[in-house]
């Protein structure tokens, strides 16, 4: 069944996009049927699939809109934290941009976001084919651009990835533990380097 052809998107299948994704925040992505689905957003499967073409491209809509909008909340959040930070503030920018994210009302937006990433990587993606791949790029791009004026390309990526990998990682373990406290002790730890060597006893000096 073919989608209706048009110069823009319908502000029907617009309503219907916001509340598929309202839908998908609270129930996630396994097991999704359109059924359910639509019978939650006030419609039918009939008329999902002649607005979205297929079940697979109504998902890969809606996973485009998650990623968009989580890119251009985190850009906001990035570009305000750059503003305050001064020329050596990544790791202000990464407390910021932790600070949005680990925020409660943020669970199911960033469950939604690691289960599309692992669905991803699988044998058989299916629609959700290159979004962990997308997804690293835009992040990687973003933390980025919001390092100082001048830094090198190459180290401006660098430490991109780093920061990167240092809140996917934490956030990954805040929503397997909900221990906010110890995750955020990791992430202060992290952002401010290792901590310093003690120095070795004076010559002579008895071990206690």
């Amino acid at each position: 069944m073919g989608t209706p052809s048009s110069s823009g998107p319908s502000p029907r299948r617009t309503e219907l996009l916001d509340a598929c994704y309202a839908y998908l925040l609270e129930h996630g992505l396994t097991g999704l049927s359109l059924r359910p689905l639509a019978a939650a957003t006030g419609t039918s499967p009939r008329v999902l699939l002649y607005l979205f073409g297929s079940k697979d491209e109504l998902l890969r809509q809606l996973l485009a809109r998650a990623r968009h909008e989580q890119v251009g909340t985190m850009a906001a959040v990035l570009t305000e934290a750059g503003a305050e930070a001064g020329a050596d503030g990544l790791d202000d920018l990464v407390d910021r941009l932790w600070g949005f994210l680990s925020a409660p009302e943020q669970r199911p937006m960033v469950r939604l976001t690691y289960e599309a990433f692992l669905l991803s990587l699988g044998h058989d993606p299916g629609p959700w084919a290159g979004f962990a791949g997308e997804a690293a790029r835009e992040w990687l791009d973003l933390l980025a651009r919001a390092q100082p004026p001048g830094t090198p390309p190459d180290l401006a990526r660098a430490r991109a990835t780093r920061a990167l990998a240092l809140v996917r990682g934490l956030l990954l373990d805040l929503l397997a533990c909900e221990e906010p406290e110890r995750v955020r002790s990791a992430l202060t730890l992290g952002t401010e380097g290792p901590a310093p060597a003690t120095p070795p006893p004076p010559p002579g000096t008895a071990p206690r």
